[in-house]
């Protein structure tokens, strides 16, 4: 047997091959082991997103749990989002909820996600606790579903119903709807697409039909993957006001503006705290990760807000949030997951879409307006990345020359000052920075850049990346 190893968001493996019925056995069955510990009454909310044999795996889950007497509330949707489940988890009041997804990775590719009883992601101390009793076999005997069900172990819940009410009461949909413009959605055969079918019937909406397979292409809502999205838009010369995209669990977000320009997570964020902040009059911390862009401190500094950066991965917002016993206004990462004050602490990516669209409705401006209003505080910005293929010795070369100062100057951009929270950030005498970190999930170096245009962030790009490969 495998060791099963959980990463940043969940444990994810090629279906199949380690992701095998025998191993989400194994995975439940230590899950049951840490629920019995934790609680009197232990539960969990159970349920899948789009992939290939995700009932399957969310049924062996419900059963396992089930043997070991932790209560499940099975979502009965054909499948749901993480968002879903962590609704449900918090409506329930479970002590836990589990999806199975492996979030924007490749079709090949399924997983085991593990929500908080406060509808978020469960803790690193609550992971390395499942994580140290899986066992190495498994040999259990299981009832069927429908047994557990007259046991009382099993409970069918409509999660998706849930979370549409939930929306519902929480959004002018009126103000959308009835605002004369068009939008448009791309589900990228992912778990949002019913949701948004029964909230926006009449918008233009692609890859919304179920696809177990996403077409063959991984449903991470980045640029280069939402070509044919983005020439719906450009095509449309004005008449979609915005284009929304989720991905394959529905938690992080991708969007555009009218004129087909995309607009990240960056921009996204700095977009929540100038309309939550300057038009809803909420107030709040915000909460970003090392990679964001400066941009936001510089708006929290304008607007009177606390910001806090915290080291890269939703977890730490997540921890945030919920611990430290302040008020929250907005949070998130650069790789496009975001929570708001509102609703539970977990990312959302059709949450978010929302609130944005709504701003849209309900000002009349459009989307790159309200990036101009932004620009208007903090100076106009772009944030680029590459994503370097090194070898393990190069990565570690680089890493050590970024610990031991070596990197003084990069070209002609001096650097002025260092931080090293989480990788390293080169600020230069203009405040422009680049940040060098090796992927804690692939044999990659990441690079990003900011700069006040694009085609500065490249030019940094290329210039560092010219002098960390030569």
């Amino acid at each position: 047997m495998i060791k099963i190893k959980f990463g940043t968001d969940g444990w994810r493996a090629i279906i199949a091959d380690d992701f095998t019925v025998e191993n989400v056995k194994r995975v439940a069955y230590a899950t049951a082991l840490w629920l019995k510990k934790e609680f009197k009454e232990p539960s969990a909310v159970v349920g899948n997103d789009p992939r290939f044999a995700g009932p399957l795996f969310a049924d062996v889950t419900t059963r396992v749990l089930a043997s070991q007497g932790v209560k499940v509330f099975r979502a009965e949707d054909a499948f749901v989002s993480t968002p879903m489940i962590s609704l449900g988890t918090v409506r329930k009041n479970a002590s836990a909820g589990i999806i199975i997804t492996a979030s924007h990775n490749p079709p090949a590719y399924n997983g085991y996600k593990i929500k908080a009883s406060y509808g978020g992601p469960a803790t690193p101390d609550d992971i390395e606790k499942v994580e140290s009793q899986i066992p190495d076999t498994i040999d259990l005997t299981l009832k069927s579903i429908a047994d557990y069900q007259k046991d009382g172990l099993v409970e069918f819940v409509n999660l998706e119903d849930m979370y549409v009410a939930h929306v519902e009461n929480n959004f002018d949909l009126e103000a959308i709807r009835t605002s004369g413009l068009g939008w448009a959605y791309d589900a990228m055969y992912g778990a949002g697409m019913n949701v948004m079918e029964r909230l926006f019937p009449d918008i233009t909406r692609i890859h919304s039909d179920h696809n177990p397979g996403f077409a063959g292409q991984a449903p991470e809502p980045i640029q280069r993957n939402l070509k044919e999205f983005e020439d719906i838009i450009k095509m449309s010369e004005g008449e979609i006001a915005s284009g929304l995209v989720t991905d394959g669990d529905a938690d992080r977000i991708g969007l555009y503006d009218q004129d087909g320009n995309f607009v990240d997570s960056h921009h996204i964020l700095l977009l929540l705290i100038h309309y939550m902040y300057k038009v809803k009059g909420m107030k709040g911390e915000v909460y970003s990760t090392f990679s964001c862009t400066s941009k936001i401190q510089k708006l929290c500094d304008a607007y009177g807000l606390k910001n806090t950066v915290t080291k890269i991965g939703f977890k730490y917002i997540c921890d945030l949030i919920v611990n430290s016993g302040n008020p929250f206004l907005v949070g998130g990462e650069e790789s496009g997951g975001i929570a708001v004050a509102g609703h539970i602490p977990e990312r959302d990516g059709i949450w978010i879409g929302l609130i944005i669209w709504e701003f849209i409705a309900k000002t009349g401006r459009s989307l790159s307006e309200l990036v101009q209003e932004i620009y208007d505080v903090v100076g106009k910005f772009a944030v680029e990345r590459y994503d370097l293929h090194v070898t393990e010795e190069l990565k570690q070369q680089i890493i050590s020359n970024s610990k031991t100062g070596k990197y003084t100057s990069f070209g002609s951009l001096k650097v002025a000052r260092t931080e090293d929270m989480d990788g390293f950030k080169f600020f230069f005498e203009d405040e422009s920075w680049v940040m060098i970190r090796p992927s804690g999930t692939e044999p990659v170096l990441r690079v990003y850049a900011e700069a006040p245009t694009s085609a500065d962030s490249f030019k940094i790009l290329d210039t560092v990346k010219g002098i960390l490969l030569s």
